[in-house]
């Protein structure tokens, strides 16, 4: 392939294949966020706390950032198509060997650390290749790249659901694993950077982009309030997301009374709006900019929040256009910050800039995690953890207005 062509065809036509195969390892990748299908059995067969049953998504997500960050520092070192296979391999490692897994630990090592460190480092590969393929459409196209790993349990909680009852979980965890490595590992191959400095036929970068003027390295961008101010609107709309994907199933079942067929299915609802989230809070950072699309997230998981507060036995439909919320507006996070940092920090220093900002996911997931854990271990109601996102919300539109600007340098 040549920068004037791609897959056969004009590159400005061709490049929208990276997005469709980005599309469909992000399914893969994605599949972390069916895991509230999983947890309810799992803690029935591991004879595990809610705590700790929640302990295996917790230390995924963490790893996947930290992930994330080591594999925009060695991208260029082993380029995207290798990257991503190795990744796409460690992930679906990882997820066989949770087959054999025998205990909550064990789980959490396998499935954890071993997955979530495959899906870190194949995860920043579709975004730093179409980045660079999109110039002209950075948003839209990191939103729909982005959209497979979003909307992943459409697809992946329904067929875990029906393997669990068929199989049970742990067979569930090896015949998905050894779907997941090929996959991955298939469609990598064909991704490749473009050549420095391309653009589409016809379009022209703006004056400061074009003269790499807002090219902040990563000890530059560190220095900035704006990185502070993106840091911890990330923490907090991925603390609100992660939290109530990783329970969607349960509070379904135990608060709302709904039985675990319908919450798997729902499940699958919710991730097609949490793919859409990602196209559309793409397009509004473009349009608008990343701070007034963090607002209105934040605005959206504080309705949400107090919605869930009045929500009890019955109340499926506050229940379902609250996690739709909350599904949405995670998926819209996975948009904006990647979209902010190429438009507050350049697109040169992408990977490793962006490797840095996604620290941020495993912070929330951490403490997402650990909020609805406790709340449930110590009040027995998963209620209890949508007081602390209210609150959160609230700092975030604060934050968000304050300090989501561009840097200075």
């Amino acid at each position: 392939m040549s920068d004037n062509k791609v897959f056969g065809m004009p590159a400005e036509s061709g490049r929208w294949i990276f997005v469709v195969l980005g599309f469909i390892i992000n399914i893969c990748l994605g599949s972390v966020y069916a895991y509230s299908v999983f947890r309810g059995p799992v803690q029935k067969l591991l004879n595990a706390s809610a705590t700790e049953a929640g302990m295996p998504f917790m230390i995924f997500l963490a790893l996947f950032a930290v992930m994330v960050f080591f594999g925009g520092q060695i991208i260029a070192k082993l380029g995207p198509r290798n990257l991503g296979i190795l990744g796409g391999v460690i992930v679906g490692v990882g997820w066989i060997m949770a087959s054999q897994s025998t205990s909550i630990n064990m789980l959490t090592i396998t499935y954890g650390l071993i997955g979530g460190a495959g899906v870190g480092l194949a995860y920043g590969v579709p975004l730093a290749v179409v980045g660079r393929w999109f110039p002209d459409k950075r948003g839209l196209a990191l939103g729909l790249t982005l959209a497979g790993f979003g909307g992943s349990p459409f697809v992946s909680a329904n067929v875990a659901a029906a393997l669990i009852k068929a199989v049970g979980p742990m067979e569930t965890f090896m015949y998905m694993g050894a779907a997941f490595l090929v996959i991955v590992a298939v469609c990598f191959l064909p991704f490749r950077y473009p050549k420095d400095g391309w653009v589409p036929a016809g379009w022209k970068a703006p004056a400061a982009a074009a003269g790499g003027g807002n090219d902040f390295a990563m000890g530059e961008m560190a220095k900035t309030t704006t990185f502070y101010g993106l840091f911890l609107c990330y923490t907090i709309g991925c603390l609100a997301g992660l939290m109530a994907i990783g329970i969607s199933s349960s509070v379904a079942q135990e608060i709302i009374k709904i039985n675990a067929a319908t919450a798997a299915t729902l499940v699958g609802v919710f991730a097609i709006f949490n793919g859409v989230g990602r196209p559309l809070f793409g397009v509004l950072t473009d349009k608008l900019s990343p701070r007034i699309a963090a607002i209105i997230s934040f605005v959206i998981i504080l309705v949400c929040s107090l919605g869930m507060l009045t929500a009890g036995e019955g109340s499926v439909t506050m229940y379902v256009a609250c996690f739709v919320g909350f599904w949405l507006c995670l998926g819209g996070w996975l948009a904006i910050a990647p979209t902010a940092t190429t438009t507050f920090f350049g697109v040169k220093n992408y990977a490793r800039n962006y490797g840095l900002v996604y620290f941020a996911y495993g912070v929330g997931a951490i403490l997402g995690g650990i909020i609805s854990g406790q709340a449930k271990d110590a009040f027995g109601s998963y209620a209890i953890a949508f007081y602390p996102t209210a609150g959160l919300a609230v700092l975030g539109i604060i934050i968000a207005f304050f300090m989501m600007k561009p840097p200075k340098r």
